[in-house]
């Protein structure tokens, strides 16, 4: 039997699913990266992309890759507030937030999580990491005052998760500013 293996755009590694290919892109779980699989991978042209849950989602028989859906399924990355931010910011509701604080800034948050899941649904996003958190989920259950954001190559959606709804909100991260005047 040999070690890795791709087969109808799927990639094994060592009999376990690993990932998918989509075009010259190869999504593989983080917890397959080795310069073994990494190397295979270049060998096909193919450039990895290492992503947490992709291992979870093929073994629950979601059909990924060059396979179009219905819905195309996003990346989704978890933002919880810094340990170090005044207590006053967790935990409450998005226009109290606002009325105290400002909108929510990327600078208060950490990423908890970053990988990806079989649903884009919020409600669906929220009961997993409030119950059973997926492997490679680094903060506490969810929560109000947290941020989901569902992601692809066409961009980013955040979410606040608030009382009993999430709140679409602008919550870009600061890109690096060039200063203008240099000198030489």
């Amino acid at each position: 039997m040999p070690g890795i293996t791709l087969k109808n755009g799927l990639i094994s590694y060592y009999g376990n699913p690993a990932g998918y290919t989509e075009k010259a892109k190869a999504v593989v779980d983080c917890i397959f990266q080795s310069d073994e699989l990494s190397t295979w991978l270049r060998s096909r042209s193919l450039t990895p992309q290492w992503t947490d849950g992709v291992m979870e989602r093929l073994l629950a028989g979601e059909r990924l890759g060059g396979i179009e859906t219905a819905a195309p399924l996003k990346n989704v990355r978890v933002w919880q507030l810094k340990p170090d931010v005044d207590i006053h910011m967790k935990f409450i509701p998005y226009e109290e937030m606002v009325r105290q604080f400002g909108e929510p800034s990327p600078g208060d948050y950490r990423i908890a999580y970053d990988g990806q899941l079989d649903t884009n649904d919020l409600e669906t996003i929220y009961e997993r990491f409030s119950t059973r958190q997926p492997p490679g989920f680094s903060g506490h259950p969810l929560s109000m005052s947290d941020i989901i954001e569902l992601y692809s190559d066409a961009g980013s959606e955040f979410y606040y998760a608030d009382r009993k709804v999430f709140r679409q909100i602008e919550f870009e991260s600061p890109e690096p500013i060039q200063t203008m005047g240099m000198s030489m």
